[in-house]
């Protein structure tokens, strides 16, 4: 979400947003409350009142929202795909990073792995908010490949899959300033991804009559 798209939320929710986009780009232990106040552009005092739990409140839910925002992203990448295909979906979720690096730098990861990596600034709850996450986003996967044709008893492992590629290959490219890793990740996943699909789902060439002209 740009933060053009925020500005019309109230304070409770800039600084939700604000707080994942500090998170993302210099972890949990460096980012502080005044900081997210000045990003939300809301009042100092605004914090105690919306995080009475303070900083680990505010964290957990940044990390919450970031899962559900990653979860809905799904359908918006299966709805830009003409033709929805496993590979095609996971071509949409790299392509989300590589234009992202290419356009301004390597600056910004993931929230909810920057949570679950900086242990100095986060606690069990964090820990657990960062595991809810994961489990929303890869629910919304595991279900939109169920929807194309993969089979329930694989989508889940799958959609896990594709999580650990895309996340460890957003560190290797931030580490060497290249999107060489996602866009590997994307080649060489999609043939396995696809392969998972049902026989029985899979579109017959009688269906395309126009690719036989």
């Amino acid at each position: 979400m740009a933060a053009a798209e925020v500005s019309r939320y109230g304070a409770r929710e800039r600084m939700v947003f604000s707080a994942a986009q500090l998170i993302r780009r210099d972890g949990v232990a460096a980012t502080g409350m005044r900081d997210v106040a000045v990003h939300a552009q809301a009042p100092r005092g605004s914090l105690q009142h919306y995080f009475p739990g303070g900083k680990e409140q505010l964290v957990n839910e940044a990390v919450g929202w970031t899962g559900r925002y990653a979860g809905r992203r799904v359908d918006r990448f299966l709805a830009a795909l003409s033709e929805p295909t496993p590979s095609g979906l996971f071509g949409e979720m790299v392509r989300q990073w590589t234009d992202e690096y290419e356009a301004v730098g390597f600056a910004g990861g993931c929230p909810v792995a920057a949570a679950t990596v900086d242990r100095a600034g986060a606690g069990e709850t964090t820990r657990e908010a960062a595991s809810a996450a994961f489990a929303t986003w890869s629910g919304s996967i595991a279900r939109a490949l169920t929807g194309m044709g993969v089979p329930e008893e694989r989508a889940e492992a799958l959609a896990t899959l594709m999580i650990s590629a895309l996340e460890g290959a957003i560190l290797v490219a931030r580490a060497e300033r290249d999107v060489r890793a996602l866009r590997t990740v994307a080649r060489e996943l999609g043939p396995l991804l696809d392969a998972a699909v049902r026989e029985d789902t899979r579109p017959r060439a009688e269906d395309h009559p126009s690719e036989h002209r």
